[in-house]
């Protein structure tokens, strides 16, 4: 098999790190790579901040809930969603940017930054290194915005944890819902989404109980556990930064 098809088919979160430290031509090499990901009309509607610094680590950890392999890691980047950079190069024309006030515009942002991520961790894992995308930097949004100086325009969406995995941590790979419950040929069926479902259900638990974890929730727990009271304020603190989820093309910047 292709190196590069097995490692994206074995790909799994990383939570325990050796201590190792991350080279700091890979990590350019990382960065580097990243920067080329698609996005939108080439906008490059994202930028990165990696942070190094142990207590600021330490802090994220923190904020992010405890989790405490957030602090452990070599290196944290946040992926941001960059509408600055369009609406300066719009300004210095003399032409407005309403990108940031528009629900295209936001949805465009998150989704370069998911792309983003993807390719962050995917050159990382490539170089022998693992971590774990962290959305939860969503609940103290205030928090990271004041800690990385970011201005009107800017969000943190998602960031990322970079290290090297100690090996206790290389569990088996969780499963997924059968794919033919996940990809579908002209029509979407709902049908077969719930009898996916139902399928992973039994599956988590059967690979829980293999990998001697039962404390981990099942599928349907887990979502249950994040979805039934949602934590974020995301639209508020999307707002406080200049963001507006609209339709309305009659927004000035």
């Amino acid at each position: 098999m292709n190196e590069l098809i097995k490692q994206l088919q074995n790909r799994r979160s990383v939570r325990e790190f050796t201590g190792e430290k991350l080279k700091e031509e890979d990590l350019q090499t990382i960065l580097e790579t990243a920067q080329r990901a698609a996005n939108s009309v080439n906008g490059q509607q994202t930028s990165l901040i990696v942070i190094r610094d142990k207590e600021k680590l330490a802090k994220i950890a923190e904020l992010c809930g405890g989790q405490k392999h957030i602090a452990q890691a070599e290196a944290f980047i946040f992926v941001l969603i960059d509408f600055h950079r369009g609406v300066y190069a719009s300004n210095s024309l003399g032409k407005r940017n309403i990108a940031p006030k528009s629900a295209d515009g936001i949805l465009v942002g998150a989704v370069d930054a998911g792309i983003m991520v993807n390719a962050l961790q995917t050159a990382a894992f490539a170089l022998g290194y693992g971590g774990t995308v962290i959305g939860a930097i969503r609940k103290e949004t205030k928090e990271f915005i004041k800690m990385l100086g970011l201005p009107k325009y800017v969000f943190p969406i998602v960031g990322t944890t970079i290290g090297v995995p100690a090996e206790r941590s290389l569990t088996r790979v969780k499963p997924r819902v059968p794919l033919d419950t996940f990809v579908f040929e002209d029509t979407y069926n709902a049908k077969k989404v719930e009898e996916g479902v139902e399928f992973h259900e039994k599956d988590t638990i059967k690979w829980r109980e293999e990998n001697n974890t039962p404390q981990l929730p099942s599928y349907k727990e887990m979502l249950v556990k994040i979805y039934e009271n949602f934590h974020n304020k995301s639209k508020q603190d999307l707002e406080g930064q200049g963001f507006k989820f609209t339709d309305d093309l009659e927004q000035d910047l």
